[in-house]
């Protein structure tokens, strides 16, 4: 089995890269002094490409123009991108374009997706590497719940080029980029499964309107990312909607299943748009968390910066970063404006012990009886997926270079609320 650590001497050690990759990258910087040069991020040139590429030109609300003018400028400025690292982040950027020209378009010719209900939608939220994936996988075998996939999420609608098997592509596509990922950094397939059929997290779905997190997972941004600290989250969950009601609309739904570690900083935001909601948060050793977090974004900047900044992934998903993403969903909790009854707790030892009967426990508050025909199509699940299939993820807490003593001090409390029992030694 393989085991992946990297260097636990030091976060800025990089991750072992193909040999293909490492020249197609030297030959990238010889040929231009800045990334630019080579591979155009400007918003003029991002807009332009994608509407050329779809014949369409209205991108829908313009609230999207100062995130992604931000965004264009912290990767041109600060992301120290390789060749392949603005490649891929100019594709990203043309697909979000793209999508939102399309769904615009499918909106104008199609006016009842608007009127599509979206009825107590199931939230999942978590710290990251708490039991969120699992979770949401498990939960995702009911029927009667719908999680958004990873293709449907890369590709929501066809536009007006679409060829007659666009779905067919889609899948292929999306598959195709995330084998990729794992070519670029072999070791980032034992600490997250990718697939085109696997559900995904909200964060690819908000990122339509360049309000998201997934750019911070993604690329080396700390401008863009203290923009978004401070930024109105509204449209990302305005999009977030419109992107459901569209899926929705496409294959009727009874009821969705929804799931990203980052709400757990824009609850406010998420009730104004969905009063009905339904979250599941899990809970697990904060500290046992940080090592498998920051090792999990390091291996995402190396894919495409030539440096990695581990004190800056660090400060946000490590001691204070996490401290303040928990905060942020408790504080909201004990506000007169959460709905305590939407609120359910699932610790982390247990799923990990007894999944199915902690599964059993949460389907009342979800008004769903848990059926013989969901626990066994659960346990079909666990049975086809066992744990480290891909090879161990074994990065520690004691490989980051903290203290144990200060950070168990700052999450006692948090532990003793919800019981949390301690991992890390």
């Amino acid at each position: 089995m393989t085991s992946v650590k990297g260097d636990s001497s030091d976060l800025s050690a990089p991750f072992p890269r193909p040999d293909w990759l490492r020249r197609l990258n030297r030959v990238g910087g010889d040929l231009a002094r800045h990334p630019a040069h080579l591979i155009p991020l400007d918003v003029d040139s991002l807009l332009g490409a994608a509407s050329a590429a779809t014949g369409l030109d209205d991108f829908g609300a313009d609230d999207f123009l100062e995130p992604l003018g931000v965004l264009s400028q912290s990767l041109n400025d600060e992301s120290d991108a390789s060749l392949m690292g603005n490649l891929l982040a100019r594709g990203d950027l043309l697909n979000l374009l793209g999508n939102r020209l399309s769904m615009v378009a499918a909106r104008k010719a199609e006016p009842a997706i608007q009127q599509e209900g979206i009825s107590a939608p199931i939230f999942i939220v978590g710290l990251p590497r708490s039991g969120t994936s699992i979770l949401h996988e498990l939960l995702a075998q009911d029927t009667r719940l719908r999680a958004p996939l990873s293709w449907e999420a890369h590709s929501p609608c066809p536009g007006p080029k679409a060829p007659a098997n666009w779905e067919e592509e889609s899948i292929r596509r999306a598959e195709n980029i995330f084998t990729f990922w794992n070519e670029l950094v072999p070791a980032y397939a034992t600490m997250h499964e990718m697939g085109a059929r696997i559900p995904c997290e909200c964060i690819w779905l908000t990122a339509h309107s360049f309000r998201s997190e997934e750019f911070l997972g993604r690329n080396r941004v700390p401008s863009y990312g203290a923009w978004l600290a401070g930024a109105d989250l509204a449209p990302a969950y305005t999009i977030h909607r419109e992107i459901l009601q569209l899926l929705q609309w496409r294959t009727p739904t009874n009821r969705w299943l929804l799931k990203a570690p980052s709400h757990m900083m824009a609850l406010p935001w998420l009730f104004a748009e969905y009063p009905d909601a339904r979250i599941l948060q899990t809970h697990r050793d904060p500290v046992q968390i940080m090592g498998s977090s920051v090792n999990l974004l390091r291996a995402l900047c190396w894919m495409r910066s030539e440096s990695v900044d581990a004190e800056l992934i660090k400060a946000s998903f490590a001691g204070e970063g996490l401290a303040a993403r928990l905060s942020a969903a408790l504080d909201f909790r004990d506000s007169p404006a959460a709905p305590a009854s939407a609120f359910q707790d699932i610790r982390f030892a247990d799923l990990m012990e007894n999944p199915l009967a902690t599964i059993a426990d949460i389907y009342p508050g979800l008004d769903l009886p848990f059926t013989q025909e969901v626990e066994a199509a659960m346990g079909d699940y666990l049975a086809a997926k066992p744990r480290n299939k891909f090879g161990k993820h074994d990065y520690q807490f004691g490989d980051l270079g903290l203290a144990l003593e200060t950070e168990r001090e700052r999450f006692e409390a948090y532990q003793t609320r919800f019981d949390v029992p301690s991992e890390a030694r």
